[in-house]
């Protein structure tokens, strides 16, 4: 069976519907991953913010710190793009 890939399937959550909670929530979590010697402070709670079905990409963000991923060039080419896709997004006006 293969595993799925958090980063991949991160990415494109958030190519699908970049202004959702979802999306924007996950991508708060891969920014704050990045800060490790701030202690990667990130607030569980915005996990509520999530679907059932899209809780295991952060576990899966989350496991990839543990796996010492987090800033390889893997990971600097997903975020990258979860970067462009999130700033890209055209904000509605209220």
């Amino acid at each position: 069976m293969d595993t799925p890939d958090p980063l991949t399937e991160t990415l494109a959550l958030i190519a699908s519907a970049p202004e959702s909670a979802s999306a924007l929530t996950l991508y708060a979590l891969a920014c704050t991953l990045e800060h490790q010697k701030a202690g990667c402070l990130f607030k569980l709670t915005k996990l509520f913010d999530l679907p059932a079905d899209h809780r295991p990409l952060a576990y899966g963000l989350m496991e990839l710190l543990a796996a010492g991923e987090v800033g390889t060039q893997r990971w600097t080419d997903a975020k990258s793009g979860m970067d462009e896709l999130i700033r890209g997004t055209p904000r509605r006006s209220v």
